[in-house]
């Protein structure tokens, strides 16, 4: 089934005012995930079925990032990299920490995850200022991984983040972009 240009992904998305703090508005995607039209459109519009064969993995970025990569690794046979925040993962893992809009934290990933060489797709619901997008490129790159790309539902662009890392040389993908 080929693209269906009827569901429009911006009216999916609700909107909230000052959340988590004043002056942000928090886009939320659940209204999107109930909707089963839009869910069985979503893999097919980030990743050409001819690509699906260069990807190892999908990193889904805690937390709604668990249900875009589950998307995908459904869709395409492929198996999902939880990237979690510190403290959420059993085992040995290995950890980076980076800053986001309201401060810092740390993500990390089992240390057995990832095989050198393996290419991994970044699946996430937004990218903002980039922030935990970047921390785990990084952290996937230092584990021998490559990034074979980036799929994120909403992409703020006056925010840059997408900007950054497609200037870091990823192919960043987006269902929704807001420029203000």
């Amino acid at each position: 089934m080929l693209y269906d240009h009827k569901i429009d992904w911006k009216s999916l998305i609700k909107n909230f005012n000052d959340f988590p703090k004043k002056g942000v508005i928090f886009r939320d995607i659940n209204p999107l995930f109930r909707n089963s039209a839009a869910i069985q459109e979503i893999a097919k519009q980030f990743i050409h079925q001819e690509e699906v064969s260069k990807i190892d993995y999908i990193a889904g970025i805690e937390s709604r990032g668990f249900t875009v990569a589950s998307l995908l690794a459904k869709n395409f046979n492929k198996g999902i990299i939880l990237v979690r925040k510190v403290g959420k993962l059993p085992g040995k893992t290995m950890k980076k920490k980076y800053n986001i809009e309201y401060g810092s934290s740390v993500i990390e990933i089992q240390d057995e995850a990832i095989q050198k060489g393996q290419n991994i797709l970044i699946a996430d619901d937004l990218i903002a200022t980039g922030g935990t997008a970047i921390a785990t490129a990084d952290l996937i790159e230092e584990m021998g991984g490559r990034v074979f790309g980036f799929a994120v539902i909403i992409e703020l662009v006056y925010l840059k983040g997408a900007e950054i890392l497609r200037n870091r040389g990823y192919d960043v993908r987006s269902l929704v972009k807001y420029y203000d």
